[in-house]
């Protein structure tokens, strides 16, 4: 029996900040008077972004790590990965919804991110190639 035991601590940190990045818009839209749509408010626009962009890339992420983890990848690469992608969207989310964007932040955040993907992707794909090779 495989224990999983380093992907659910990245997982619960990111689910926080999910919760975070959905209070902020939450306050946004009440500030804004808007139940849909973003209605032109800058701020709430910033908001939205930073949490459907964090939503479509940190669940492919945690499931890669997932994977990697049930396939018996060294602990080090888990907590490499979790990580980076948890800096990764920090950086990111700061980055977007500063009303002075700096968009540094937003080129680390997404670099970041795409390291973690392409990363556990390739460790997976190596660990697969080795698997059918046996």
């Amino acid at each position: 029996m495989i224990t999983v035991v380093v992907t659910p601590v990245y997982a619960g940190l990111l689910a926080l900040m999910l919760v975070a990045l959905s209070v902020v818009t939450i306050r946004q839209r009440r500030h804004a008077r808007a139940a849909l749509g973003d209605r032109g408010v800058p701020g709430l626009q910033r908001a939205i972004r930073a949490h459907g962009n964090f939503t479509e890339y940190v669940p492919l992420a945690l499931v890669l790590m997932l994977m990697a983890e049930l396939t018996r990848h060294p602990a080090w690469l888990l907590h490499t990965l979790g990580l980076t992608l948890l800096l990764g969207r920090l950086c990111h989310a700061w980055g977007i919804t500063r009303s002075e964007e700096n968009f540094r932040w937003r080129v680390v955040g997404m670099s970041l991110t795409f390291a973690v993907l392409i990363s556990a992707a390739l460790a997976l794909l190596g660990h697969s190639v080795g698997v059918l090779a046996l």
